[in-house]
């Protein structure tokens, strides 16, 4: 049921935890956590009231307890307790947005499908660290995975910008994405150039 992204989130849940998943959908994760009792409670929160039926026919579906569904915006209309919160598939400006200016549990998982420098260092400047970064590739997709607690910590620009996964494949990945802007970028360079040298030249097109 669960895919190689939520399975991966679901281990980096510590143990009897109260888990917030933002963003539910299906409530795959929450019915994971709790069929494999890896923790007492789970708050599964969308902003979709659909996305929250088709939840609430899966949790029946597995026969699941201790799943509580709430429509919100974010955090918004959250007023149970909890100490684990789970934000994945969304981008940094969404992640943000949430987390921005809100009383949040001493630990965070978080999945962001982009701008991953920018999400690293607004938790890092809300006072967040980096406890392990899992990146992993599902279904053709890398996915990057970060668990979070309330602590502080050096990040150096390499740490920003390529994470702490240390998953070699991965960084080959990021490598050759750069190494393919870095050409394209050159060869648009070039042919801003062709103009001028036209013009230089003396000849017309």
């Amino acid at each position: 049921m669960l895919s190689l992204r939520l399975l991966t989130i679901a281990q980096l849940v510590k143990p009897n935890s109260k888990v917030l998943d933002v963003g539910t959908d299906h409530a795959y994760l929450p019915i994971y956590l709790r069929q494999m009792k890896i923790c007492k409670e789970v708050i599964a929160s969308d902003i979709s009231p659909n996305a929250l039926l088709g939840a609430q026919k899966n949790i029946e579906r597995f026969a699941t307890t201790g799943i509580k569904l709430v429509c919100s915006d974010g955090l918004e209309k959250i007023s149970d307790e909890y100490d684990t919160l789970v934000i994945s598939g969304m981008g940094t400006n969404t992640i943000i947005h949430i987390l921005k200016e809100q009383v949040l549990p001493n630990n965070i998982i978080l999945s962001s499908n982009n701008n991953l420098y920018e999400l690293r260092q607004f938790m890092n400047n809300l006072g967040y660290k980096i406890v392990k970064e899992v990146a992993i590739l599902d279904k053709g997709k890398y996915y990057d995975i970060i668990a979070y607690e309330k602590g502080k910590e050096h990040l150096s620009r390499a740490n920003l910008e390529y994470g702490k996964s240390n998953n070699k494949e991965y960084l080959r990945h990021l490598y050759q994405k750069e190494k393919f802007v870095f050409k394209e970028l050159n060869f648009l360079n070039k042919l801003k150039k062709i103009p001028k040298l036209i013009k230089l030249k003396g000849l017309s097109i």
